[in-house]
């Protein structure tokens, strides 16, 4: 073949769209056509003599050699994909076809840029996957790893950070974070917060790689050295504004990120964002529907729920467990006398001192106006349901200052034990509030005697 880009063949080829080279045994470039430099960015005279295999993504090198021996060999390729580097450091994905020529002992190839179609096809696959994701989590932790296992499909991210920003604390919160070098991203300092809190304060992508000359202050030692570790931070960016930001880091030495991994990470986390306040907005009206808002402690619902779950248990084991059914006596008069913000602050004080009463794996719940209810959901005997509700006595008759008033509370506890007054929800329930009323009954008899 011609090896003169001044040859007629050449100048009718020069005309195509796809770009045709030849490569010799030794995989060098003996010809190219026009199109080459468009796709690849170096002039014919540049590419002339140069190694096939240099242009190749590293990461697609080995297949391409195997692919070459393959043709060589006289089996034709056809429709053969790996991407090459151009000569501004871009990603272009290649679609091949590719035959071996005896005569001319040339590797001969068209070539088509099908970079367009394949960023087209991974932001479709990533919409969708994130759509996956999002609708899959049970919660943010959840949808956050599976996130980053997704990422990591299209780039390197085996380092991988997502910071949320509170506007009503002006504080970085990190619910999820991978790096073994930096694994407290949220003390002072680190490398990561600070890259986080500029995405954020910008709303502006930040792609950082080694001998960067444009690197933003501060961040210039980061990319110093060939063997730095790239960093590429996108904001998280809702209708509502941005709400964080995404970091990933390669390692040092490695895959460097690009232009092209940055605009993918953009939309990716367009996506990310909205699936995020989804999960928010879903975790809000979920602790609506089942926390008192005034206390935050479990609503009837959620106390339900629980007590549900724990009769099962009690029945499949043959455990224990006791209901106590608490209210405040005369819980009207510091509403009248002091009016309902101070109220509100007792209950709110009532609620922290039941916690303190019991173990974290027992239940405080709200059920209404003064009325609490404590769920021991396991005992070994009926007296330990008693000694929590002397302790619940105890502790709450302290004295409380509130406002500037100084209140004393008495409550009323009536208890219920399974299975001696009941093996359902409701004999609990009933018995529990059968007993708290006698024991305000007594109470106020003896107020009157």
């Amino acid at each position: 073949m011609e090896s003169r880009n001044s040859a007629p063949l050449a100048s009718y080829i020069d005309l195509l769209l796809d770009a045709v080279c030849a490569v010799d045994k030794q995989g060098r470039f003996v010809f190219i056509s026009a199109a080459c430099e468009q796709v690849f960015g170096y002039t014919p005279d540049e590419l002339i003599g140069k190694a096939m295999i240099d242009l190749v993504h590293p990461a697609d090198r080995q297949r391409t050699l195997d692919a070459a021996r393959e043709i060589m060999g006289g089996e034709p390729k056809l429709n053969f994909e790996n991407r090459y580097l151009r000569k501004d450091g871009r990603v272009v994905h290649i679609l091949w076809s590719a035959r071996w020529s005896e005569v001319d002992q040339l590797r001969i190839a068209v070539a088509r840029d099908i970079t367009g179609r394949k960023q087209a096809e991974s932001r479709q696959a990533a919409l969708y996957a994130i759509s996956e994701a999002a609708h899959a989590a049970e919660d943010l932790l959840a949808l956050f790893k599976r996130i980053h296992l997704l990422i990591g499909e299209w780039l390197p991210a085996m380092n991988f950070s997502v910071a949320l920003y509170d506007e009503h604390c002006s504080q970085l919160n990190f619910p999820y974070h991978v790096d073994e070098l930096e694994p407290q991203p949220e003390q002072p300092g680190t490398v990561t917060g600070r890259l986080c809190a500029e995405v954020i304060r910008s709303g502006q992508p930040i792609l950082l790689t080694p001998d960067q000359g444009n690197a933003p202050a501060g961040f210039e030692a980061l990319v110093a050295g060939q063997e730095s570790p790239c960093w590429l931070g996108v904001p998280l960016n809702s209708q509502n504004g941005t709400i964080g930001a995404l970091i990933v880091k390669s390692v040092a030495g490695g895959e460097r990120y690009t232009e092209q991994d940055k605009e993918l990470l953009q939309f990716v986390c367009a996506q990310v964002a909205t699936a995020i306040e989804r999960k928010q907005l879903h975790a809000r009206l979920e602790r609506m529907a089942q926390y008192d808002a005034l206390t935050q402690l479990p609503n009837r619902a959620l106390l339900r729920d629980r007590l549900k779950s724990s009769l099962t248990l009690a029945q499949m084991d043959g455990g224990r467990m006791a209901l106590l059914y608490v209210d405040l006596d005369r819980f009207k008069e510091v509403n009248d006398n002091h009016g309902h913000s101070v109220g509100d602050m007792l209950l709110q004080a009532v609620a922290s001192r039941l916690k303190g009463c019991v173990r974290e794996t027992d239940t405080v719940a709200r059920i209404g106006g003064d009325e609490f209810v404590v769920l021991l959901h396991s005992i070994h005997a009926a007296e330990d349901a008693d000694k929590v509700a002397q302790k619940i006595r105890q502790v709450l008759a302290q004295p409380l200052r509130l406002d500037g008033h100084s209140l004393t509370i008495r409550t009323s506890i009536g208890v219920a034990l399974y299975p001696e007054h009941g093996t359902e929800e409701k004999q609990l329930f009933r018995h529990a509030d059968e007993a708290m009323y006698t024991a305000k009954r007594q109470y106020h008899l003896r107020l009157d005697a």
